[in-house]
Parts: structure tokens; sequence; C-alpha cells
């Protein structure tokens, strides 16, 4: 799968997961990530580091379990199991996911 391909699950996992929240919230929390932090939706998977401490910011004590929503919605999106994953924290759970990936793509083409 292309990084691309990744990018676009990432930011589809992020949506449905501040989706919870609420369809307005939702779009409160990206416009609020636009103006007081300078990112953009699409720019979630390059810069996923200040996405996660950006929801630190916003949510406190909270941001666990939107990470953790976010990268469950990203494994079942990649068809991998995340149960392993659980005791990760965010940002090593996506890379995480992104390795696991591309190890399954090279035994399948091998």
């Amino acid at each position: 799968m292309p990084q691309n391909d990744f990018a676009k699950l990432l930011i589809a996992a992020v949506e449905e997961s501040l989706a919870s929240l609420g369809d307005s919230s939702k779009q409160a929390i990206f416009y609020h990530l636009e103006v007081s932090f300078k990112l953009k939706k699409e720019n979630i998977p390059v810069n996923l580091t200040e996405f996660a401490m950006a929801l630190e910011r916003i949510f406190g004590p909270g941001a666990p379990y939107l990470e953790k929503l976010i990268a469950q919605r990203l494994h079942e999106k990649l068809g991998l199991c995340c149960e392993d994953e659980l005791g990760h924290d965010f940002l090593q759970c996506i890379d995480n996911a992104r390795k696991r990936l591309s190890l399954e793509e090279e035994c399948i083409t091998i």
C-alpha cells in the first residue's frame, strides 16, 4: 500500500473517531487544529507528533481515549489486529501499524 493510501486511511480514522463526539464537535476540532495549531486535516499524517500534542492540549486527560480510538479504527481499516498494540503510546502504535503493513505486503509479493 502506498504511503498516500496509508495517509488517507489515517485521516479517515481520525475523522471517524472525532465524529464519535458529534459532527459539529468534529468540525470545531478541525477548525481549532487549523487556526490554533496551524495543522490542516490533510497534513495530520506527516505531522503526527504535532497532532498528538494538539489533542493533549485540547482534551487534556481525555486525549488518550481519542488516540486509542483513532489507532483502533486505523487498524480495522488496514485489516490488522491491534490487541497487542494497546500498551503502546499513540505515535508508536501508528508507526507499528505502518511497519506491520509494509511487512505484510513484502510477504505477499515474495
